[in-house]
C-alpha cells in the first residue's frame, strides 16, 4: 500500500505545464435536469475540461500530436442544490501507424457517479486524501485512459498507471463514496482495475500491445500476417472470459473492439473466419448475429 501511495504522490504532484496527455473533450448532457438555470453546467464543463487535460498525469513527455484522444459524456439524471447525480461513459482511441484511422481502445460506462459542485468551484486534488468524488472520479480515469494507452503500446507498459488508479480507489473505499467498493457492482470503477491488475489478465493484457502494434499498425504493410497475429490472440481472450466469466475487462475490450474484429476478419480466408465467428460468439453469445457477418 505505501508503493502505491507513492506512485500517486509521484504521478499527481506533477506540475501543469505543457505537453499534458490528455486531449479530452468533455460533453454534459443536462437534458433530465429541470429548471431555467443551465450556467451551472456550462462552468462545469470548463471545469472538468480543464482539470482533465491542463494537468500533467505522468513524467512522460508528449508532443501536442501524440496527446491521447478520448471523450468523457456525462448525462446529469438529478441534482440538488449542489449534489449531481449522474452517468459517464468514457472513450479512448489511438491512430493506426500509417493510416488515417483511430481504434478505440477503451469504452466504459459508469453508472455510479455521484458528486458535489457549486458554480466557478477550482477542481483540485488532494494527493493524500480523497475529498471530492469529482477529481477522484476524473483522476482515475485519466490514469485508466493512459494505462490502456501505454499497454498498446508496449507490453503492460500501463501497469504504473493502472496502480495509480487502484490507489485513488483504496482512498475513495476509506472515504466510504459511492462507485468504488468490491461488492457494490461487479462492473464498476473497483471490478474494472482489479480486473487491469489481476495476474490471471496478464495474458490478456500482453495481447492488447500484440493487438495494436503487432496487428493494427502492421495492417498497411502485410495486412496477412497483420490479421494472423490478432487471430492468435483470439483464444486468449476466451480462456481469460472462461475463467472469469463476465469480467469487465473483457466485455468493456468487446465492446471497444466488435466492429473492427468484423472488419478485420471479413477480410481474412475462410479458416480465419471460421475460427473467428466461433472463438467471437463464445465469448460474447449475445452478438453472434453481428460476428457472423464475417462469413458473408
Amino acid at each position: 500500500m505505501k508503493q502505491l501511495l507513492m506512485v500517486l504522490s509521484f504521478l499527481l504532484t506533477m506540475s501543469y505545464g505543457q505537453a499534458q496527455e490528455l486531449n479530452c473533450n468533455i460533453n454534459i448532457n443536462s437534458e433530465q435536469v429541470e429548471g431555467s438555470n443551465k450556467s451551472v453546467f456550462v462552468t462545469l464543463k470548463k471545469s472538468i475540461s480543464e482539470f482533465v487535460n491542463n494537468r500533467k498525469w505522468t513524467e512522460l513527455t508528449y508532443a501536442n500530436t501524440e496527446r491521447i484522444e478520448c471523450t468523457m459524456n456525462i448525462i446529469v439524471k438529478k441534482m440538488d442544490i449542489d449534489v449531481f447525480t449522474a452517468e459517464v461513459q468514457v472513450q479512448s482511441r489511438r491512430p493506426v501507424f500509417n493510416s488515417s484511422y483511430y481504434s478505440t481502445l477503451f469504452n466504459f460506462k459508469d453508472n455510479y457517479f455521484t458528486f458535489k459542485y457549486k458554480e466557478f468551484d477550482q477542481l483540485e486534488m488532494n494527493e493524500n486524501t480523497i475529498t471530492s468524488n469529482l477529481t477522484a472520479v476524473l483522476a482515475y480515469y485519466a490514469y485508466i485512459i493512459i494505462g490502456y494507452d501505454m499497454d498498446s503500446y508496449s507490453r503492460l507498459g500501463g501497469t504504473p498507471y493502472f496502480l495509480a488508479a487502484e490507489t485513488i480507489v483504496n482512498s475513495a473505499q476509506g472515504a466510504d463514496l459511492t462507485g468504488w467498493k468490491a461488492f457494490e457492482s461487479p462492473k464498476n470503477r473497483y471490478a474494472l482495475v482489479n480486473n487491469l491488475t489481476d495476474e490471471a489478465f496478464k495474458k490478456f493484457r500482453s495481447f492488447i500491445y500484440d493487438y495494436h502494434r503487432l496487428g493494427l499498425d502492421e495492417m498497411t504493410s502485410n495486412s496477412a500476417n497483420a490479421r494472423g497475429k490478432i487471430a492468435e490472440g483470439l483464444p486468449l481472450i476466451r480462456e481469460a472470459n472462461r475463467a472469469r466469466p463476465s469480467a469487465i475487462i473483457i466485455s468493456s475490450f468487446m465492446d471497444a473492439k466488435s466492429d473492427e474484429l468484423v472488419n478485420i476478419f471479413s477480410k481474412g480466408n475462410q479458416k480465419e473466419k471460421t475460427d473467428a465467428v466461433e472463438i467471437l460468439s463464445d465469448i460474447n453469445p449475445t452478438q453472434t448475429a453481428r460476428y457472423e457477418k464475417i462469413l458473408k
